[in-house]
């Protein structure tokens, strides 16, 4: 969700109210082999950041690997 007022925009992550669903949405889904599936939420926060505006946030892979549509993907900086 986004909540806008004139002078800035926030971001807004609801979570579900079951412990399970949270674990999930945070961590994402993984295989029976322990490999990750389905990101988990945070993957999305930088992409949504900058629809909102903000600055362009870049993540630590080896952490969370940051999703972004090719159209928004920026040349890595030197």
């Amino acid at each position: 969700m986004i909540r806008e007022t004139a002078d800035h925009a926030a971001l807004i992550i609801n979570l579900p109210s079951q412990p399970k669903s949270i674990k999930e949405t945070l961590e994402g889904l993984k295989d029976a082999d322990g490999k990750q599936k389905v990101p988990g939420i945070f993957a999305t926060v930088p992409y949504c950041i900058d629809l909102i505006g903000g600055p362009y946030v870049e993540t630590r892979p080896e952490v969370v690997a940051a999703f972004r549509p090719k159209s928004a993907l920026r040349p890595p900086k030197n």
